[in-house]
This record gives C-alpha cells, structure tokens and sequence, in this order.
C-alpha cells in the first residue's frame, strides 16, 4: 500500500497505537518489532480488541482486508508522519540537547500555549518512535508544534529534520551526556549541531543561548538567529534567587519584571530564557509568559520539591550525566538547608570516560560538607571513595528508612536505570 493510500485511512482513524495495552477502538495498530518483542504476534489481537487496521512487516496467516502488510513498519510509520507534518504550514519548533530539553521543552509549551493552540512532544517520547508518534498526533487545529529530539549518536538528530522538517530550532546545551555513543563531547556538539546544520539549509530560525561561546560558534550561518542569555542578547535575565525555588529577573526594554517559577534548582535559568525568547519571538506578551511560567508545576522527576513531611526532597532523577550532576549538586551545595544528604545513582552510557568520570564526581562531592552522601549502582561500586554505598535503590531506600531522622533535605539524582524515584518513594512514606 503506498504512503498515501495509507494516509486516506488514517484521516478517518486519526489515532494511531503501537502498545495493544493501550489501544482504543477505531485505532490504526503498527505492529513494531525490536530485540526483545515483536508486535507482529499481537496483530490479530488488537484486531479482536477493536483496531480498524493493523500495520505489519510479518505476513499473518489470517491476511484479512483490516491488515496492511509492509516491508517495514518502523518505516512507514515514519512515511506516514511525514506525510502528515506535510500538511502544515505552521512553526515546527525542534529542541534537542544534552540537559534540560524536556524541562524547556514543557515551559516553551506552556508559553505558547497562552496564545495560540499548541501540540508538543508528550512525556519523554523523543526518539524514532516517539517522535513519528508526536507528528501523527497533531491535529489540524494545530497553531504551533513543539518537537522535543533526543539523541545518543551522531546521525539521528539528522535522520529526525528529515521528516520533521522543523522551521525554528533550539539546541539547550551540548555536555558530557551518551559519550558512548558520541565517543566524545565533541561528538556531542557534532551529533546536535545537526539541527543547526538543517536550519541553516531550510532559511530556518535558531534560538541561541548566547553565553555559550561554542552555541555562537556552531549557529553561525544560520540565516536567523533570535539570542537569549545573561548579557548582550535578545532577551536576557540573571538569577533573582534561588533557595529553594528559582526566580529570575527578566529585563524587557527598560524595566525588570521577576518570574517565580516553582523549578528547583539555578541551573533552570538558561531553560526560562529559552521559553521566554520563544515567546516574545511569537509575539506573546509579556504578562501571558510571567503568567505561564510560574503556573507551571514540574514533574516526572524533573527538578520538583517534594515535602516529605519531617524532611524535604528535591527530586532531579530523571537522568543524570556529568554536566547535569554538577549543576544539580552545585546548587544544593549553595541551598542554605543545614543537613543536606547527597542520595546519586550511578551515570550511564558514558562508555570509556565512565569510570573516569565518576573519579572526579567523587573528588568534586569531596569538596563541600555534607551530612551524608549515598551512592547507588553502577561505577560507583568500582571507584575508591569514603561514602555510603548500595547496589541498587532498593537496599539504599530500607537505608535510608532507618536513619530518617526530622530536617533532612535530600538532593536525590541518577541515571534513568538506577530508578531512585524508588528512595523518594519511600521517603515520602516515612516522611
């Protein structure tokens, strides 16, 4: 079937569905396959369970009118995307980076969505499925779209522009995050600048965090770039406060307006700037972003307080790389809380620079008094250190359990796979 064929059907079941767990009726089932599962085998039942087609790559004994055979599903569930963004004559925002995309990613959203009808990227699904997934998701009341692109080796961010084909785009930061597939930070700033090197093609527009030099250096030839930082940018603004929530001081034109946002953490002031330049680039004005902005409420372990009860959580766990770890611990360090306790899951996907890395994570905790550190997981079990260590967050969890004591505030922070969202769990429990 081609791409269009396809396509027709899909205007009259505009939904499509890749888990049968979460499928509705009238969905369209595209039967993925990986290393691990394979949803040719579960065609039949997503059938049975109400979907109007089933999308598949394996050829079903049962080949009814209600199954659409490809060569690929993964493809085609691309081509169809496509063919979808192509119907839009509206801004596509792409955002990528090593930190702080998502947190930016929702507080764009949240802007925009002040003035104008707004789709974007839901929860973390960044990558090749998650992105076609977005796309198809858009429907045609869409104003703006908002597209967020994660990435772990060089290529992809490319392979996304294809069939995203964004008109704006917004690279948060390039640091020390999937070394392993990168092979380098270098690599790093090569793999994201792809969406700059699109953009620079497509007459697109970049907004550029003006106080990193090497974001000055890699946008250049862009044919419009909208600048935010600290100084000497579009939109420019400092940190107000920062104990424990941050404000920033937002100098537009002439006068200083204060935005309360309720993100943990000064490390966040680079991704408020972001969603304000976004804003005032669309023309949303200024009482509509300070508005937006501090409605927002942080989730999904992303830079969130949590009140315990006897004690406080801050909660920064949704990953972890070196880059992110320092700001994170950096600003706790600052907080004038008295007994901070340091709870890190292990950083991943950080190949050959992983055990390295982790050394000189230890070496830099060293360096500010806590009233405990715990570590979880991963290298931390194979470098030297002086701190409190368990295997997994389970065991660091019953720990913890047992020493709770009343005044504890917790900075806790790990790689995706560590699940220390466990230990706040648990925490908040016995709080």
């Amino acid at each position: 079937m081609q791409i269009e064929q396809l396509y027709r059907l899909f205007l009259q079941h505009p939904s499509v569905q890749t888990d049968t767990r979460k499928l509705k009726e009238g969905d369209i089932f595209f039967a993925l396959k990986g290393p691990n599962f394979n949803g040719n085998l579960f065609a039949k039942q997503a059938l049975e369970a109400g979907a109007a087609y089933a999308v598949v790559d394996e050829a079903p004994s049962d080949t009814g009118e209600r199954v659409i055979l490809t060569d690929d599903v993964l493809t085609t569930l691309q081509q169809l995307a496509a063919y979808h963004r192509r119907r839009f004559n509206i801004p596509f925002i792409a955002i990528t980076g090593s930190n702080g995309k998502t947190t930016t990613k929702e507080l764009m959203h949240a802007v925009l969505s002040s003035r104008y009808k707004t789709y974007t990227t839901r929860g973390n699904l960044n990558n090749h499925i998650g992105i076609p997934l977005t796309l198809l998701g858009i429907q045609p009341d869409a104003e703006m779209a908002i597209i967020e692109m994660g990435a772990n080796h060089l290529k992809e961010i490319e392979g996304y522009c294809e069939y995203t084909a964004p008109t704006h785009g917004l690279i948060t930061n390039c640091g020390k995050a999937h070394l392993e597939g990168f092979g380098s930070e270098e690599g790093v700033r090569k793999g994201k600048g792809e969406l700059y090197d699109y953009l620079r093609l497509n007459e697109g527009v970049a907004f550029v965090m003006w106080d990193y030099a090497y974001l000055r250096t890699m946008s250049r030839g862009i044919p419009h770039i909208y600048t935010y930082g600290t100084a000497d940018a579009g939109v420019t603004g400092t940190v107000y406060q920062s104990d424990p929530f941050l404000q920033v001081a937002w100098v537009n034109d002439d006068h200083r307006i204060v935005l309360r946002s309720r993100l943990v953490g000064d490390y966040n002031l680079p991704n408020v700037l972001a969603s304000i330049a976004v804003g005032r680039h669309f023309g949303v004005k200024e009482d509509e972003i300070r508005r937006a902005i501090e409605a927002y409420t942080p989730s999904n372990s992303r830079s969130q307080l949590i009140d315990g009860g006897a004690s406080k959580i801050i909660l920064d766990a949704y990953n972890a790389n070196p880059s992110s770890m320092r700001a994170a611990i950096g600003n706790f360090s600052a907080t004038g809380y008295p007994n901070k306790i340091l709870v890190l899951g292990a950083m991943m996907e950080l190949g050959s620079d992983s055990m390295q890395e982790h050394r000189e994570l230890i070496e830099w905790i060293k360096q500010s008094p806590w009233k405990e550190v715990v570590l979880v997981g991963g290298d931390f079990a194979l470098v030297e250190h002086p701190f409190r260590y368990f295997s997994s967050s389970s065991d660091a969890a019953e720990w913890l359990d047992r020493h709770q004591e009343p005044g504890n505030v917790y900075l806790i922070k790990g790689s995706r796979s560590t699940q220390m969202e466990i230990i706040a769990e648990r925490l908040k429990t016995i709080g």
